[in-house]
């Protein structure tokens, strides 16, 4: 079980700031926990929680086998509430029903907390209601926002709220720790490169899936410099059938993000950069394909395709589009 010794080898600065609120018994009504995916935001929510409630807590540590530990563990404690985008937006409805359920005492004590992944995705009328919750918290309510972009979240929501960097992880240190663990350097690479988080990584780098993305980059861009013409075709036949969720099809432009940032590294002399060290002849083959300048232009439409992706774009749409870009 995680905790704050633990969590403060990850996230020294936030961890501290946290156990000494708690130490003090001095804990904000509102919080935004800011951070890019895999800094552990979710984690750092649920200790914190667990410290909240925990009864035989020792300063700021919670003992992680009492009823509530154990229920905040298994994700159904009464009185901790976790909202989570609904398709790709938090809506209106689900702040509403937050109010709802924080209007009643709390089940178990008198505290009550609420986590929001994803918190910059609340629709406007989400946002408003949310801003009115928070102007007018309970006595023992506390709010947690997750979000990799605060500054997408309204400026009012800000000000109400104690907002913690958490830090990212230096990805050639996070490499190291992932080829320790036996994983091999261009996976282990790859994957710093994906998330921060380690047993994401590990997870992924266990799926069929990961192999098949990986190969499909390759093969994409292959397609791209001999038979460009073919590109849409291997994007329905090929592409499509293995990115079958929003999760996966963001993970793979990463990954094809990834192959274009290689070759402006090739252009950049830096060749200790490159992600894909397995596939450094392939890519220094590509040079005769791609201008920098086209590389960089394709790099900035797969980041756009991300972003459309997150406004719930129709998948084959947005490939459709960038695979158009890419031919250029």
């Amino acid at each position: 079980m995680l905790n704050w010794a633990e969590m403060s080898t990850k996230q020294p600065v936030v961890s501290k700031m946290l156990v000494n609120s708690l130490k003090r018994d001095r804990i904000s009504h509102a919080y935004i926990f800011q951070g890019s995916r895999g800094t552990g935001k979710s984690a750092l929510s649920r200790l914190f929680a667990k410290s909240i409630f925990c009864k035989n807590r020792k300063d700021a540590e919670p003992c992680n086998a009492c009823k509530d530990c154990r229920r905040i563990d298994s994700g159904n404690h009464p009185d901790l509430h976790w909202i989570v985008p609904d398709g790709a937006s938090i809506k209106n409805d689900q702040i509403l029903q937050l109010q709802k359920e924080f209007s009643y005492t709390g089940m178990e004590s008198d505290r009550k907390v609420y986590v929001m992944e994803d918190a910059d995705k609340m629709t406007a009328n989400a946002s408003n209601r949310l801003l009115k919750f928070l102007e007018e918290p309970g006595a023992h309510t506390t709010a947690i926002l997750l979000t990799e972009n605060s500054q997408a979240l309204l400026q009012t929501i800000q000000s109400r709220c104690q907002i913690l960097a958490l830090q990212p992880l230096h990805a050639g240190q996070f490499e190291e720790l992932l080829i320790s663990e036996g994983l091999p350097q261009s996976s282990a690479r790859l994957l710093s490169q994906l998330t921060q988080n380690y047993e994401e990584a590990m997870e992924i780098s266990g799926q069929e899936w990961f192999a098949k993305a990986r190969k499909l980059v390759v093969q994409l861009v292959e397609v791209l410099e001999t038979r460009p013409n073919e590109a849409l075709l291997f994007i329905h036949s090929q592409w499509m059938p293995v990115m079958k969720d929003r999760e996966l099809q963001q993970l793979a432009l990463h990954l094809l993000l990834l192959w274009f940032k290689d070759i402006i590294y090739l252009y950049a002399d830096r060749p200790d950069s490159i992600i894909y060290i397995q596939e450094k002849d392939r890519l220094e083959n590509s040079l005769r394909h791609w201008t920098r300048q086209r590389a960089t232009d394709s790099l900035q439409s797969v980041m756009e395709a991300k972003r459309q992706l997150d406004q719930n774009v129709h998948p084959a749409l947005v490939m459709e589009k960038l695979t158009l870009q890419m031919q250029r």
